[in-house]
């Protein structure tokens, strides 16, 4: 059975996730690493920043084809969103108060009417 591409309509949504898990990773890695000198935190995120433009470039430009503008970056939200929130429960050990989800909830509420026009 000859495998099939990702749609292309997912392969966008899986570069910005991809993506936003290397932008994450580089804008708060070090936050449990203090004893790390500021000047190499700095080279190290820029590396992890270079990863996250391969793919968040590419999701943009491929995603244009059957999305919006608006529609990707409201994509690229949400998907921020969501890794932020695993990230901050999983590596950071910082879990999300009710407040937190409650409020990214309305943040995917709006989504929802991006997506309506």
């Amino acid at each position: 059975m000859p495998v099939q591409p990702i749609s292309s309509y997912l392969l966008p949504i899986f570069l910005l996730a991809g993506s936003n898990v290397f932008m994450t990773t580089a804008w708060y890695w070090h936050s449990r690493y203090k004893e790390v000198p500021l000047i190499s935190v700095i080279f190290i995120s820029w590396g992890l920043a270079f990863v996250e433009y391969c793919m968040a470039v590419p999701a943009n430009r491929l995603g244009s084809a059957n999305f919006s503008p608006a529609q990707l970056k409201t994509i690229q939200e949400v998907v921020t969103l969501l890794v932020f929130a695993i990230f901050s429960i999983v590596y950071l050990k910082n879990p999300l108060t009710w407040g937190q989800g409650f409020g990214f909830l309305l943040i995917a509420a709006g989504a929802f009417f991006v997506f309506q026009t």
